[in-house]
């Protein structure tokens, strides 16, 4: 396996356990605000699980970026001032739109009200189509790879394989090359 593909599976691995200590977070305070879970059926958010999945994902938001900027993606420095916070704050307020569709048409379409029906809506098939969305707008927008002078500059073959008495980092002459001379 070629090392740029092990980089991205050791991100996409670092990515999914960050995510996924987010998202039990997130999917208890959920639970325990919208279904009121062990609290003597006293939730907080009962008729309102739309705020409820906000509140709980916007705290998930936090340590989902947390771990995503010291371990996830730790060897892609952000490109903004302030640390890439304001772009994954964006693209996660953007992606937490299609859980929350998944959420309000199982509500309010097809009137399942169920915690079953909640979770499955929102942290199963929102959550799939939310990660896949947030993985490529992270790597490619808030945490991109830093550009080294080799991809803007490749090596050329005539500089390593030099048989006169020049050192491989002098430039060769545009005769060595394979210019025109004069």
């Amino acid at each position: 396996m070629g090392e740029g593909r092990e980089r991205v599976l050791a991100e996409v691995g670092r990515f999914l356990a960050v995510g996924g200590l987010a998202t039990v977070v997130a999917l208890v305070l959920f639970n325990l605000l919208v279904h009121g879970f062990n609290t003597g059926e006293h939730a907080l958010l009962p008729d309102q699980p739309v705020l409820a999945y906000v509140v709980a994902n916007t705290v998930g938001m936090v340590i989902s970026y947390r771990g995503t900027r010291s371990w996830a993606f730790r060897d892609r420095p952000p490109r903004q001032a302030d640390g890439g916070r304001s772009a994954f704050v964006v693209i996660n307020v953007a992606t937490m739109a299609l859980p929350v569709l998944c959420l309000v048409v199982s509500r309010d379409v097809l009137g399942l009200d169920d915690p079953v029906s909640d979770n499955v809506a929102a942290n199963v098939i929102g959550l799939a189509l939310g990660v896949g969305a947030r993985f490529y707008l992270f790597r490619t927008f808030v945490f991109r790879r830093p550009i080294g002078l080799g991809d803007i500059y490749p090596a050329e073959e005539t500089l390593t394989a030099a048989p006169t008495g020049r050192s491989t980092t002098d430039p060769a002459p545009p005769s060595a090359r394979g210019g025109a001379a004069g």
